[in-house]
């Protein structure tokens, strides 16, 4: 058992000292689960860590690293299932399956977090209006609990099931997770660049877009207001055939994937952070988002479409590795509200306007299209999500939280919801009033006859559902 170790959010801008135990295997987690019993601890959960705010943190307690814990159990190249360790990654998944021509169905936009961590959280990718969330394509897992071992799918013990999916880890340990992949016949997509002059425009075209692309994606320019407000881009992206692209079949194996570790290459991308952290101050992003706007708009060929690997589209967020640390010491806090879609025009509105008015405007913005699922702590709705990353300082962090708190109860009152792998700053009561105290009441009697003694616990736990 470590002494008490630091342990950070992702964002940076939430820390907590803990003693870390780091199993291996199922009979770790059990022993780990006694042993806290037997001193009185409580017990979290952590994978990857890249949950930006309180997720995987327990303040004075056991926290379980299940980093280690990350072997690829079982692939079916013919059924394209794959069978794994709650440690391993996304990278890992997709290396693995992608040589047999396969590819996940849903990915974040960084291949780092782990899949138990991903089915925690019940991760989204560019694709959720399509083909949902992890959740939805996951087939079945044992979850190790306080009070025993169950085997979830969607007919055994479904309630479990459909509850550890988006439970955000305070149900037990999910392992044996066995999970469909989708088939690809290229290493390539086609991709589509559009820039949008303003709001408006981006909703209808992205609604209209989408119908079509495989995957879409928006991006927005935060700090343009009047006429101007929400411009930004959008990014769609398509599978390729056999026919349509044959030299695809030569970009599947993992070594053609793989993003370069140099930019030109020359640079190191592990010191690119250090290049934008002169930017990182109001100002400067408000240069850096306006370049990309002039880019798009005027670069030579920057309206065409391109050839792009499955792993150069979706994980623009590993082309700087530790991009986080241009943010300093205080780091980043993101906020991300799912809007119901009749709503979400108006309300993204407002909260544009809402962080320009108070001199907070968001560094990065970004905007998907969701459907529903059926999993009961879910974020997922007919709507839309805005993710938007908020630079952390000593002095705007009380004014920052104000602002989210305020930005929070104008979701709340388009009827909205909210991500727990992205929160840093809800309230207990707002939180339970996204879901509603019928959802609440449910999570916590499953959790009550699985965890009786309330064993499994993080800050996040603490702060929304105390």
């Amino acid at each position: 058992m470590s002494d008490l170790e630091r342990v950070e959010g992702w964002g940076l801008s939430t820390a907590s000292l803990c003693h870390v135990e780091r199993p291996t295997d199922a009979e770790g987690v059990r022993k780990a689960f006694s042993l806290a019993a037997e001193r009185g601890w409580t017990v979290g959960l952590r994978g990857a860590g890249r949950s930006y705010g309180d997720a995987s943190q327990n303040d004075g307690g056991l926290l379980l690293d299940l980093q280690e814990w990350n072997r690829v159990q079982g692939w079916d190249p013919e059924t394209g299932i794959a069978r794994v360790d709650p440690g391993v990654t996304v990278e890992q998944l997709w290396e693995r399956v992608v040589q047999d021509g396969w590819w996940p169905k849903v990915v974040s936009g960084t291949m780092t977090p782990t899949i138990g961590g991903a089915a925690a959280m019940n991760i989204h990718g560019k694709n959720a209006y399509k083909v949902g969330t992890i959740g939805d394509w996951i087939q079945g897992f044992d979850l190790i609990s306080p009070s025993g071992d169950l085997h979830c799918s969607r007919d055994e013990n479904a309630d479990v099931f459909h509850a550890a999916i988006g439970g955000f880890g305070e149900l037990g340990v999910m392992h044996n997770i066995s999970l469909k992949n989708h088939f690809v016949d290229s290493g390539r997509l086609m991709e589509y660049p559009f820039v949008e002059p303003n709001l408006d425009a981006m909703f209808d075209h992205f609604e209209e877009l989408r119908q079509d692309a495989d995957y879409c994606v928006g991006w927005i320019d935060a700090f343009a207001g009047g006429s101007s407000l929400g411009r930004g881009q959008i990014h769609t992206a398509n599978y390729l055939s056999a026919d349509e692209d044959p030299r695809g079949l030569a970009l599947r194996p993992p070594d053609k994937q793989r993003l370069p570790d140099r930019l030109f290459g020359v640079i190191p991308k592990s010191i690119m952070w250090r290049f934008v952290r002169p930017f990182a101050h109001p100002l400067g992003m408000r240069m850096i988002n306006l370049a990309k706007v002039i880019a798009g708009e005027y670069a030579p060929g920057s309206k065409s479409p391109y050839h792009q690997t499955h792993a150069g589209f979706h994980f623009l967020l590993d082309f700087i590795p530790d991009w986080k640390l241009m943010h300093g010491r205080r780091g980043l806090i993101q906020f991300q509200p799912f809007v119901p879609a009749d709503a979400a025009r108006a309300v993204f509105g407002r909260l544009l306007r809402m962080q320009q008015e108070r001199g907070l405007v968001n560094w990065l913005t970004v905007m998907k299209r969701h459907k529903p699922d059926p999993f009961l702590m879910t974020h997922g709705l007919d709507g839309w999500s805005l993710a938007q990353d908020f630079n952390v300082t000593d002095k705007n962090r009380a004014a920052l939280w104000a602002l989210c708190r305020d930005m929070t109860e104008v979701v709340l009152d388009a009827g909205g919801r909210f991500y727990p792998a992205k929160d840093a700053t809800l309230t207990a009561a707002q939180f339970q009033r996204s879901l509603g105290q019928a959802t609440i009441s449910e999570f916590r009697a499953l959790k009550k006859r699985l965890d009786p003694d309330t064993r499994i616990q993080t800050n996040l736990w603490r702060r929304l559902m105390a």
